[in-house]
């Protein structure tokens, strides 16, 4: 079993991933993480030196390195992996059990106002232009996020409310 979880930086994908394969007793990955060990530099600075198009390409790659995999996991894959190249084809005829976790604009910018040391795509943005940011952005890629198996809505809930839903949601595929 291969869960995936797609969603807007902010939305969680690393917690409620982690609490899932923990639950399930399963590997956890996050596609962020497997990428700086490969190319042996963070996210920040694969932009600033090589440029967003070096890392999209890397990123496909390293997608179908992860998702090709024999065993088991849940993988939690970047805000922007499902919605460049052929990544989301990659990622629903690589699983059957793809969740989006979908947060709403406001909860997104007050939890991104907290990270964006860490977040090269928002670092520059004022606090006050975050949610007119987010919701461009989520216009543009909802058509993608939205194409997973699943949704779910995780507004203002905690990360083990979600948790559950995805396991209940599993029970009911398998």
């Amino acid at each position: 079993m291969k869960i995936i979880l797609l969603g807007y930086m902010g939305s969680g994908k690393t917690t409620v991933g982690k609490q899932v394969a923990e639950r399930l007793k399963l590997q956890f990955l996050d596609l962020d993480d497997f990428i700086e060990k490969k190319e042996k530099m963070s996210i920040a600075n694969i932009f600033v030196s090589k440029g967003e198009l070096y890392f999209r390409k890397q990123e496909h790659i390293h997608l179908k390195e992860v998702l090709q995999q024999q065993n088991n996991f849940v993988l939690s894959v970047g805000g922007g992996t499902p919605c460049y190249g052929k990544n989301l084809e990659v990622i629903l005829n690589s699983s059957k059990t793809v969740f989006y976790l979908k947060v709403p604009i406001a909860e997104l910018a007050q939890r991104l106002s907290e990270q964006k040391a860490q977040r090269p795509l928002i670092s520059h943005i004022p606090d006050d232009e975050l949610p007119e940011f987010i919701g461009k952005h989520l216009f543009e890629r909802s058509r993608f996020y939205n194409q997973a198996h699943e949704v779910i809505d995780c507004g203002s809930k905690e990360p083990e409310i979600v948790v559950n839903e995805i396991v209940g949601k599993l029970g009911k595929i398998f």
